[in-house]
């Protein structure tokens, strides 16, 4: 895990779980920011359209692309690209791929006042396990004891939406299946 190696993290959180089935938004927005707090990374809500309601607008990428000028990462983690089933989430993930791209360019009218900034990398993360890896997998080697506790003490953090899945073991046992052979992480370097 990153912080453990002494970098910084970041999470950018762009919902508090409106339309949720499980908890509200009050207690989703706690529940994410103990889990940051979990892997010893600071983090930031930003208001978008609202749970259930993201639409695909230049105004919230060029929001995301001041975040990354601000914050300035060599990696950022997305979404999907791929549908699945939360409609918020492919688009989130087409609108920081857009909003990493315009962080590089100087002549945002928007953006003039920050200095520009190009990540490094650019990783998707699979939700579902629907989603196709039609994309060269990076693996990364998460079978330390206590990475995997942490990271599963801060799944867990999100009790309410825990109620009815529990999405930590789902996605532990989707990570031994895809790390045994399939994908665990999709990877995409941006270029121009």
């Amino acid at each position: 895990m990153e912080t453990r190696a002494g970098n910084a993290a970041h999470f950018v959180i762009c919902s508090r779980g409106e339309a949720g089935t499980n908890g509200s938004p009050e207690e989703r927005t706690l529940e994410a920011a103990n889990a940051a707090k979990i892997l010893g990374a600071t983090h930031e809500f930003v208001e978008l359209d609202g749970d259930g309601h993201l639409e695909l607008k230049s105004a919230h990428v060029i929001k995301l692309a001041g975040i990354i000028r601000r914050i300035r990462p060599g990696v950022v983690l997305a979404p999907s690209l791929v549908g699945n089933q939360h409609p918020d989430h492919g688009k989130l993930g087409q609108m920081v791929r857009d909003a990493a791209r315009l962080a590089r360019y100087g002549g945002l009218a928007e953006l003039k006042e920050m200095p520009t900034h190009s990540i490094t990398q650019l990783f998707y993360y699979a939700i579902a396990a629907s989603e196709p890896c039609d994309i060269t997998p990076v693996l990364m080697d998460v079978s330390a004891p206590e990475i995997v506790r942490a990271w599963t003490e801060s799944m867990e953090a999100h009790a309410t939406q825990s109620r009815t899945r529990n999405y930590a073991e789902l996605q532990l046992v989707r990570a031994r299946a895809r790390g045994s052979g399939g994908c665990a992480i999709r990877h995409c370097a941006l270029s121009e």
